[in-house]
């Protein structure tokens, strides 16, 4: 097939490299939107933060000759991170406590290991997660012991170590499933109860039966009776879950909201501002505009070709400069402008919190009130947070689906999840409601609603199930 060349005329939207960093600052939150400024400014060298100037603190004027020297200066000492494109970051932590694997090893040194064995061990140690839980197969360990220290290991004297690590405090720690991890902490103890035995025996023998609350069926083969076998689950409910969680960790773990605007109710008024806490302003460095400026009194023949490409230098980074701050400006009227017409559809709510009050309200019909796009308003309402008097929320959580009542009003999704947590936080736990009875109680109150639907907001609650929720 022989190869040939045509022109063909089409039609295409494409994002100039402006409008993809626009919306990507319009989705940044305000504590990110400080790190990327700061960015710009380390990457752009005539942006600055503007502090105001106090008297006799003048600038001093910078020459040509001193510019262009500077520019000989090599690039890697004026950068300010020497790090490679596959370097991740690292956060530096200001305090933190003791790992669980330090703790591990600190024990392990009290141990009478020879050395093969506490390499072993460590390395054993090294893979057990921050819960507290050994999630990986022994053969899978013994490869990589092969393949990292060179040490031929069998399956069995894992095994071994292994039991000696699930003596180590916290009890429980190295199990592989969460079974052994209840069993080690309840075979730690001393069964001097008939409540403890039992809790034992059903953790040993019948705990998919126990998870699935199978409660009725157990107390008929074990031949006890409800209050012994309550008496059992209220020694398994002590236990911990995880155990790793009982040291300190990460502290990056914790999140930590900063709002992106402030709403004030006072007097029937409220008053809305967009957070700029720690956010810089900027400005353009007049050094360099100075600079410009002296060029642009010489001729073209005076001006050598290190002079033009300095100059040309200079005015990139000034164009760059005044597009990035026109966009945190246009980023700012952006979020102004949704969040204020939020607050408008959702008066009666902001004033107290009452989420009964909530009107329902789609992406769509705050981009209709803005003029702006549906993508726009998602972009926004995404990962922005308002701090009000009754907490801080986060603006996606405000939009809900509208149903209709039987009157054919149309109501918030959000007033009947309160309506289902209330039917089950007042249901009886011997015999729990059902999805289809739940169904059955929110038609008799006038909302028209299927058993799926009903089934998609209790999972949206993370409410288990009925035969899940059974307690004796």
């Amino acid at each position: 097939m022989a190869l040939s060349q045509r022109q063909q005329l089409l039609q295409q939207q494409k994002l100039s490299p402006q409008q993809i960093q626009m919306i990507k600052l319009l989705e940044l939150p305000a504590a990110m939107l400080e790190q990327r400024i700061k960015q710009e400014i380390e990457q752009n060298i005539v942006l600055e933060e503007d502090h105001s100037e106090t008297e006799g603190d003048e600038p001093k004027e910078i020459s040509m000759d001193e510019y262009l020297k500077e520019d000989d200066t090599p690039s890697y000492k004026t950068r300010l991170n020497h790090y490679s494109k596959d370097d991740r970051p690292r956060s530096f932590q200001i305090s933190g406590g003791r790992s669980l694997q330090d703790s591990l090893v600190e024990q392990l040194g009290f141990r009478n290991l020879t050395e093969r064995e506490m390499k072993l061990a460590v390395f054993i140690v090294g893979s057990i997660d921050t819960d507290g839980y050994l999630r990986r197969d022994l053969q899978s360990v013994s490869d990589d012991i092969a393949f990292t220290l060179g040490l031929e290991v069998e399956v069995e004297e894992l095994e071994r170590l292994l039991a000696i690590i699930q003596h180590l405090e916290p009890v429980g720690v190295g199990a592989r499933d969460l079974r052994e991890s209840l069993l080690l902490q309840l075979g730690s103890q001393s069964l001097d109860t008939p409540a403890k035995s039992l809790a034992y025996t059903i953790l040993d023998n019948h705990f998919e039966e126990f998870v699935k609350k199978h409660y009725e069926r157990m107390m008929a083969r074990l031949g006890v009776s409800e209050d012994e076998f309550r008496a059992a689950v209220q020694e398994i409910q002590r236990l911990q879950p995880k155990p790793g969680n009982l040291f300190a960790e990460d502290v990056d773990g914790a999140p930590y909201i900063i709002p992106d605007f402030i709403l004030e109710y006072r007097d029937g008024h409220f008053d809305l501002s967009l957070n700029s806490y720690n956010i810089p302003e900027l400005k353009i460095n007049r050094h360099y505009l100075d600079v410009i400026r002296q060029m642009r009194g010489k001729s073209d023949e005076r001006m050598s070709e290190q002079d033009r490409e300095a100059v040309q230098f200079v005015k990139s980074k000034i164009d760059a400069a005044k597009w990035f701050m026109s966009a945190i400006k246009q980023r700012h009227d952006t979020l102004m402008r949704t969040m204020q017409t939020i607050l408008d559809y959702q008066q009666e709510y902001f004033k107290d919190g009452d989420r009964s009050r909530l009107k329902p309200m789609i992406l769509k019909d705050i981009a209709d009130r803005t003029g702006l796009d549906v993508s726009t308003v998602s972009r926004v309402a995404n990962s922005k947070y308002v701090q009000t008097s009754f907490g801080i929320i986060l603006l996606k959580s405000l939009f809900s689906e509208a149903m209709q009542t039987v009157s054919g009003e149309e109501v918030s999704s959000y007033e009947i999840k309160n309506i289902l947590q209330q039917c089950v936080a007042q249901e009886d736990k011997r015999h729990p409601l059902t999805d289809e009875q739940l169904m059955n109680i929110l038609n008799e109150k006038g909302y028209c609603i299927a058993r799926r639907t009903v089934a998609k907001y209790r999972e949206m609650l993370d409410i288990p199930v009925a035969r899940l929720r059974k307690e004796i």
